[in-house]
C-alpha cells in the first residue's frame, strides 16, 4: 500500500494517564535494579557472570527493553504492548546469545579485575546496531497502532519517528546535565569537608539507578510536551535544509572533476568506498530534512527544492562508484567483514539512490515518491541489520569462507596468506579454520601452513599478531639486519640465538628483530657497568623506534628501557654515539625505595631534553 502523506499538525494518539507515568517511572527504577545486580555479579565473579549465554542477553535485553517499555506505554494497548516486548526481548536475546556463540563477545568493563573473566558481553557493534534497528522497528510499530493498520500514513511515521530521535537525544542531554549538577554538588560539599555525595557518585549502587530513573523521567516529560518536540525538530530540519544547497554544489563539483582528473586518484585512497558511502548518507539526510513529511512543498525554497532534486539524482553515481570501488577491491583481496558490512550499507544506499532517482524524475512533483522509498527502505535495513547480526549473513562466516576459498583456489599462496585475519577477525569460524589447516598434511606448502595456522592459533591479541612473524629469524638474518656500532664489533651469541617472537612487550622491538630485510643500527654500551654490554637498537621504519636490551639472569634478553622521544628522532646523536663521542653518567635524581619496593623519580622534559644541535668544539 502507498502510505499517505497527511498533515503536519497530526496528533499523535499518546494516553498519558498518572498510572502511565508510575508505570514509567517503575520502569526505570526496576532497569536500575537489574542492570546494578548484572554489574555487581560482573566484578564480583559471581552467577551469572560466569553463564556467558545467560549473562548476555540478560544484559542486552535488560539495557533496551525498558526503554522501549517506556516509550510504549500510553501509545500501545495492553495486548500490543505486550506482544512488540515479548518479540523484542526475544529477538534480542537471540542477537546476544549468537554473538556469544560466535565469539564476539567481551568481557566487559570488568574483566581487567576480575581473574578468568569470561566473554559474557555482547560486542560493541551489537549494542550499536540493534539500538538502531529497535528504533526503526519501534517507530514503525507506534505508527502502525496510531493509524490503526499495518503500513502507516508517512505523516506518521515522519512525527514518531522524529519525536523518538528527539525523545532520546534530550533524555541522554537531560542524564548529563543531572550528572553535571550532581558533581557540582559533591564539590561543594568537599569545599566544607563532607565527603558523602562524592562518596554516593562512586557507589554503583547508586549511580546505576538514579540514570536509568532520570532516563525515565525524561523520557515522560518529553512525551507530554508533544508541542515542544514539534518545534525543536522544526527548527533542526529547517537549519539542515539550507545546508544541502552547499552539499549538493560540492557533490556536483566533484562529479564533474572525475572525467578531467579520472578515477585513479580515487582507487589510490584505498577508502573511496566509505567515503562515498558517508556522501550518500549525508544527501539522504539532508534531502529528508528538506522533503520533511511531504507536506511543505509550498514554503520550501526553490533554490532547497531545486537542491534536493539535483541530490536526489547525484545519489546514483556516488552508488556506483562506490559499488565499483568496493568491487575492485573484493577482486583483489576478496571479501573481509568488513567489505561485506559495506556491501550492505550499499544495498541500502542502492535503494535509496534508485528510490530518490525514480522519484525525482518528475518536474511537477515535490519529490513524492520518497515517502514509499523511505517507507520500503525502513524494512531493508531492519533485514539487513537482521542477516548480519545473525547466522545468516554473518559477516565472520562469509568472509572465513570466501577466505579459505581463495587459498584452496591457489589465488594467494601460505606466504601472504593472513592467518592473522582467521584468528582474530573470523570468530569461531575462522579458528575452527586454522585448525583444519594446522590438521592438514597434503598440498603445497603443508608444513609451512601448519606452523602458521599452529601459531596464529597461540596469539593471545591483536595487536601482538600484528608485529610477530611465523617463523622466528635465525642468527645470521639479525646479524645481516642489524648494523653495528662499533664497527668490528660483534653481538652476543644469546642474543643472536633469542626466539624474538616470545619476547613481550613485542611491540616495542624494532622489525629488524622480527622481519628478514628491515635494518636498524645497534650500540654495544655496558650501561650497568657489570662487564657485559647491553644493546640499544635504534629502528629504521620511520618511527625510530629505539629500545634498550639486556641479559637477565636466565639468559633471556629483555627490555630495559627505552630513550626519550626527542632524542631518539635526533641523527646528530646517532651520529655522535656512532662515533664513540659519548659518555655513562648517573641519574641526576636517586630512586626511592619503599618498605623494598623500588620506585622511580621520571626526569622532566625540560631537565632531560636533547636537543638536536652540532656538538661543542
Amino acid at each position: 500500500m502507498q502510505p499517505v502523506l497527511g498533515k503536519d499538525s497530526v496528533i499523535l494518539g499518546a494516553v498519558v494517564t498518572p498510572t502511565v507515568a508510575l508505570a514509567r517511572l517503575g520502569v526505570g527504577l526496576a532497569q536500575g535494579a537489574l542492570l546494578y545486580l548484572l554489574f555487581r555479579a560482573g566484578t564480583a565473579g559471581l552467577w551469572p557472570a560466569d553463564a556467558p549465554y545467560v549473562f548476555a542477553p540478560l544484559l542486552l535485553v535488560g539495557v533496551m527493553l525498558p526503554v522501549l517499555l517506556i516509550s510504549a506505554l500510553g501509545h500501545l494497548k495492553p495486548r500490543q504492548a505486550a506482544m512488540w516486548m515479548l518479540a523484542a526481548a526475544l529477538l534480542i536475546a537471540l542477537l546476544a546469545l549468537h554473538d556469544i556463540w560466535r565469539g564476539g563477545g567481551s568481557s566487559g568493563p570488568w574483566g581487567s579485575h576480575c581473574e578468568g573473566a569470561t566473554a559474557n558481553v555482547p560486542s560493541a557493534l551489537l549494542f550499536l546496531f540493534s539500538g538502531a534497528g529497535l528504533f526503526i522497528a519501534h517507530a514503525l510499530v507506534l505508527a502502525g497502532a496510531q493509524d490503526g493498520r499495518r503500513i502507516a500514513a508517512y505523516a506518521t511515521y515522519f512525527e514518531m519517528a522524529w519525536k523518538l530521535a528527539i525523545q532520546l537525544l534530550f533524555s541522554a542531554f537531560f542524564v548529563g546535565a543531572l550528572w553535571l549538577v550532581l558533581w557540582l554538588g559533591a564539590a561543594l560539599f568537599m569545599l566544607v569537608k563532607l565527603a558523602f555525595l562524592k562518596d554516593l557518585l562512586g557507589r554503583a549502587w547508586f549511580v546505576i539507578p538514579v540514570i536509568c530513573f532520570a532516563f525515565s523521567c525524561a523520557m515522560h516529560l518529553t512525551d507530554v510536551r508533544p508541542a515542544i518536540v514539534r518545534g525543536i525538530r522544526t527548527l533542526l530540519l529547517v537549519l539542515l535544509s539550507w545546508i544541502l544547497p552547499i552539499t549538493a554544489l560540492i557533490v556536483a563539483g566533484f562529479m564533474f572533476s572525475l572525467p578531467f582528473t579520472g578515477l585513479s586518484a580515487l582507487w589510490a585512497t584505498r577508502h573511496a568506498t566509505s567515503v562515498l558511502l558517508g556522501t550518500s548518507a549525508v544527501l539522504v539526510v539532508l534531502i529528508n530534512a528538506a522533503f520533511q513529511n511531504g507536506d511543505v512543498s509550498a514554503a520550501v525554497a526553490r533554490v532547497v527544492a531545486v537542491s534536493a532534486r539535483l541530490a536526489a539524482l547525484l545519489l546514483l553515481p556516488i552508488c556506483a562508484l562506490a559499488v565499483y570501488a568496493l568491487a575492485l577491491r573484493v577482486d583483489d583481496y576478496g571479501w573481509t567483514s568488513d567489505r561485506i558490512i559495506a556491501a550492505a550499507c550499499l544495498l541500502v544506499a542502492a535503494c535509496y539512490a534508485l528510490g530518490y532517482g525514480w522519484a525525482a524524475r518528475k518536474r511537477g512533483l515535490w519529490l513524492h515518491g520518497i515517502a514509499g522509498v523511505n517507507v520500503a527502505t525502513a524494512f531493508v535495513v531492519l533485514a539487513v541489520l537482521l542477516g548480519l547480526f545473525s547466522p545468516l549473513a554473518d559477516p565472520a562466516r562469509l568472509s572465513v569462507s570466501n577466505q579459505m576459498a581463495r587459498f584452496a583456489a591457489g589465488k594467494i599462496g601460505a606466504e601472504k596468506f593472513d592467518f592473522n585475519y582467521l584468528r582474530f577477525d573470523g570468530m569461531r569460524y575462522g579458528r575452527e579454520a586454522l585448525q583444519r589447516l594446522q590438521a592438514q598434511s597434503g598440498g603445497a606448502d603443508a608444513a609451512l601452513v601448519r606452523e602458521r595456522a599452529a601459531h596464529a592459533l597461540k596469539l593471545e591479541n591483536r595487536w601482538q599478531s600484528s608485529n610477530v612473524v611465523a617463523a622466528p629469524l635465525v642468527a645470521a638474518d639479525i646479524a645481516a639486519n642489524v648494523k653495528l656500532w662499533p664497527a668490528g664489533a660483534a653481538l652476543p651469541a644469546g642474543f643472536l640465538r633469542q626466539d624474538w617472537r616470545l619476547t613481550q612487550p613485542n611491540w616495542e622491538l624494532p622489525w629488524c628483530l622480527r622481519k628478514r630485510g628491515d635494518s636498524c643500527d645497534g650500540y654495544l654500551i655496558d650501561f650497568d657497568g657489570d662487564g657485559k654490554p647491553e644493546v640499544l637498537l635504534v629502528g629504521h621504519d620511520g618511527s625510530s623506534t629505539s629500545i634498550l636490551l639486556g641479559e637477565d639472569g636466565q639468559g633471556q634478553w629483555v627490555s630495559l628501557g627505552q630513550l626519550q622521544g626527542e632524542a631518539a628522532r635526533c641523527d646528530t646523536m646517532w651520529q655522535q654515539l656512532a662515533a664513540g663521542n659519548f659518555k655513562l653518567v648517573a641519574p641526576r635524581v636517586r630512586d626511592l625505595e619503599v618498605a623494598g619496593q623500588r620506585v622511580r623519580v621520571l626526569s622532566s622534559n625540560a631537565a632531560e631534553a636533547w636537543r638536536c644541535r652540532p656538538p661543542a668544539p
